[in-house]
């Protein structure tokens, strides 16, 4: 993926003002797991296309995606993403909308660039229209959540769904789109991305919590801390007994002041009740269901060796 890099400085090389697109740069330059690129070329290259065919959509996504990552920051006061300083607190809060807003523009332009059948690109552009939409109203499910005094898990996995898995979710089917598989195919792959992204959420929601890696490069309980109502914390309202249940309810609903406190207190109730194996039945669960998804899919068992590897990876993942 070392040809992304090169792709983003020949995009912002020259742009004024560097205000603007300084801070672009930074993110999009940052070493990163680049999975949702991964994706689009991992679905082109499955019916026979080639990197150069997938270049464009991959670029969209992964500009979209680290969008998504600079407002999020913002609104999650995060100060560090990928082990660096979130884009806000290098630059300031109105550089970082703005360049967020600026590189979502930049992201819609990498599909005008794509030189094949028009009724095609219309194709991608709605489905990378969706994304962006579904992408947002996730985000405010996720900020609802947080003064919202009741949130069920069938609403956590709906916005999880929305804020993360669709992005997936698009990044595959557009690479099927490019390559005019047939309805059937693209909504296998479309049903496969929502799986891989809810078992890749549910996995980072477990690395908050319990990764031990530096690699993660996130604070290790930043979900506690910031009262996030995640997976493992509505898993745990859900078995806890009445005494533990008031000491969640009183830790997620107080301001950090002690964060070792009570990133202690939470991870010792979530060990009591076993949440931590639990969730990993569930992120093999939906693994499983992403297996199954792409047994569905019309190519040659051997062209699909590559998303089965993926899906096996984030199983283990450590980051």
């Amino acid at each position: 993926m070392n040809t992304f890099e090169q792709d983003f400085e020949d995009i912002l090389k020259g742009k004024e003002p560097t205000t603007l697109y300084d801070p672009i740069s930074y993110i999009l330059l940052q070493p990163g797991k680049r999975l949702r690129p991964q994706l689009v070329h991992m679905s082109v290259e499955m019916f026979g296309g080639s990197a150069e065919d997938a270049r464009k959509i991959a670029l969209a996504f992964e500009m979209l995606h680290n969008f998504t990552l600079i407002h999020d920051d913002i609104m999650d006061e995060a100060p560090i993403r990928r082990g660096k300083e979130t884009v806000y607190k290098k630059w300031n809060s109105n550089i970082a909308i703005l360049s967020g807003d600026a590189l979502a523009i930049m992201a819609f332009q990498q599909l005008l660039k794509l030189n094949c059948d028009n009724q095609i690109i219309l194709d991608i552009a709605k489905i990378f229209s969706q994304t962006s939409l579904e992408i947002c109203e996730g985000q405010q499910y996720d900020m609802d959540f947080e003064t919202q005094q009741k949130v069920g898990i069938d609403e956590y996995i709906m916005m999880i769904r929305k804020k993360t898995a669709v992005m997936f979710a698009g990044c595959l089917k557009a690479g099927s789109i490019l390559m005019s598989a047939d309805e059937p195919t693209q909504q296998a792959l479309y049903d496969l991305g929502i799986h891989l992204g809810l078992a890749f959420q549910l996995a980072d929601d477990l690395l908050d919590v319990y990764a031990t890696s530096p690699a993660f490069g996130k604070t290790i309980g930043g979900d506690i801390r910031d009262n996030k109502k995640t997976y493992l914390y509505l898993k745990a309202l859900e078995w806890a007994n009445p005494e533990q249940k008031q000491v969640l309810v009183e830790e997620f609903a107080s301001p950090t002041v002690d964060f070792e406190k009570k990133y202690k207190t939470v991870r010792d109730i979530y060990d009591m009740l076993h949440i931590k194996e639990h969730t990993e039945e569930q992120v093999q669960y939906y693994s499983n269901l992403a297996m199954e998804d792409l047994r569905k899919v019309k190519v040659d068992e051997t062209r699909k060796q590559q998303l089965n590897e993926l899906i096996n990876s984030l199983i283990k993942r450590s980051k």
